[in-house]
């Protein structure tokens, strides 16, 4: 099938327009907006750079990502975060243009720009691509999998190159990207089984994106090694899954009645547990940082015989609490993590020396965001999107086999991503917030689309773009 050409100097103005629309949170904060955990992003790339290239080794190089420390690191240099924005800004757009493209071949431009435009107006995406975190990058790796799996006849041989590298970079950025990517994996499998005909160009297009996965959790273990002396994906994390059972009550109680009987670290704390993970990891007096480095090391080997035990002991609790937290998740996406936390502002001037007036100046210094006012105006761009979605569903027989693949990628994503979330580690709402962007992308896909068929059906009007071609839902 030939592939559909498009005037460079418009696709590329298109996505730059696109991603400068994206931007429009970080300048209107007037500074790049900042997370505790971005202290971390900034500060440990360093670290881990000397390691790699002066084999000069740190005891600790954090619990975040270490490759996506290392990534951004030419990026600001400990200097500048703006040009960070920027990437996410510009990997972001060139992801949607691509998806768009792969369903509207005809009036990619029109559509894209209308619903960039929509997107970064009425829901998070651009406070996102503002952050300086690796949050955006979950949402380009779901998009890029759509692509590559249902619409890898709409990408040249050099497009599908840099979606493959997007992928790479995206999957390696968080360990949750990683989980819910070989979720993916998986369930674009299963059908695969019942349906020969699309068995070896499908599942080959799966195998791509799980060797993508593969490798990066390779380099990750690989890293690890290198650093710790041992493989791992996490490196020395804190106990999150530890600090959550005990949280929820059931790893509390185990505790109590076995801690008699075993000799663990966490048994010196075990009448005072807390009831929250964040009093247990980040308080000022939690069990976490007010141990010492060689009880931290215990507390990880301990993580996994605890977590076991309490499941084994308290399975229908643990299930039934576990239950409540997804639920919870699933509806919890303001934004509302974006105060100035003090462990910003103490860690600025080792992190980015020299840029503390300009945080200062910022109105998320200043608690001058106004994010109860966007956080209700995405409510309602979400509650109109659930009702267009619904509409279609009822409403419309014929599917494009792309926008199939595109409602099953995000439906999935929306879901597991808050189970994931929800259930290892705590709900939070920058953890659903992150990808429900993707619920109104998915309705403008569809208002779109019906708009299109109204007056000429893909199926109609190009009747030799068999993966634009219109199919009932029940032939899928």
């Amino acid at each position: 099938m030939p592939l559909l050409r498009f005037d460079p100097i418009h696709r590329s103005g298109a996505v730059v327009v696109g991603a400068s629309l994206m931007t429009w949170p970080a300048v209107y904060n007037r500074y790049p907006l900042l997370y505790p955990d971005s202290m971390s992003y900034l500060g440990n790339g360093p670290l881990i750079a000397r390691a790699l290239f002066l084999h000069k080794f740190s005891a600790d190089y954090g619990g975040r990502s270490l490759i996506y420390d290392l990534g951004i690191l030419p990026l600001h240099w400990n200097l500048n975060p703006w040009p960070i924005v920027a990437l996410n800004a510009l990997l972001t757009a060139y992801v949607i243009w691509l998806a768009v493209r792969s369903v509207f071949p005809q009036h990619t431009v029109t559509c894209y720009l209308a619903l960039i435009l929509l997107l970064s107006l009425f829901t998070d995406l651009g406070w996102f691509v503002g952050w300086i975190m690796p949050d955006i990058l979950g949402p380009a790796l779901y998009l890029s999998i759509y692509l590559l799996v249902f619409a890898p006849e709409s990408l040249s041989r050099s497009e599908r190159l840099i979606v493959v590298v997007i992928a790479g970079w995206s999957v390696a950025s968080h360990v949750t990207h990683l989980m819910l990517a070989a979720g993916l994996c998986v369930l674009l499998a299963l059908p695969l089984l019942f349906r020969r005909q699309w068995t070896h160009k499908r599942l080959r297009a799966v195998g791509v994106v799980a060797m993508i996965v593969f490798a990066a959790a390779a380099v990750h273990m690989a890293l690890h090694w290198y650093l710790y002396g041992q493989p791992s994906l996490n490196g020395k994390r804190p106990p999150f899954l530890m600090a959550r059972v005990i949280a929820d009550g059931p790893g509390k109680w185990y505790l109590q009645q076995h801690c008699g009987d075993l000799h663990l670290a966490v048994c010196s704390h075990v009448h005072e547990l807390p009831d929250s993970v964040d009093d247990f990891l980040w308080g000022v007096h939690g069990i976490w940082l007010s141990s010492s480095l060689e009880q931290q090391e215990r507390l990880r080997g301990e993580e996994m015989a605890i977590v076991l035990s309490t499941l084994r002991a308290y399975p229908r609790k643990e299930f039934i609490i576990s239950a409540d937290h997804f639920w919870e998740q699933l509806h919890t996406f303001g934004l509302s993590d974006y105060d100035p936390n003090p462990w910003i502002l103490q860690m600025i001037d080792t992190v980015l020396p020299g840029a503390r007036a300009r945080y200062l100046q910022s109105r998320q210094a200043q608690e001058t965001l106004h994010e109860e006012f966007f956080t209700s105006v995405q409510d309602w761009t979400l509650m109109a999107s659930l009702v267009v979605i619904a509409i279609w569903a009822i409403l419309v027989r014929q599917w494009s086999r792309r926008v199939i693949g595109l409602t099953v990628v995000i439906v999935f994503v929306v879901i597991a991503n808050a189970a994931v979330t929800g259930i290892l580690a705590k709900v939070e709402d920058r953890y659903q917030a992150r990808v429900i962007w993707l619920v109104p992308l998915l309705a403008g896909v569809l208002v779109l689309q019906w708009l299109g068929l109204q007056s000429s059906p893909d199926c109609e009007r190009e009747p030799r773009l068999q993966e634009s071609s219109c199919t009932k839902l029940s032939d899928v």
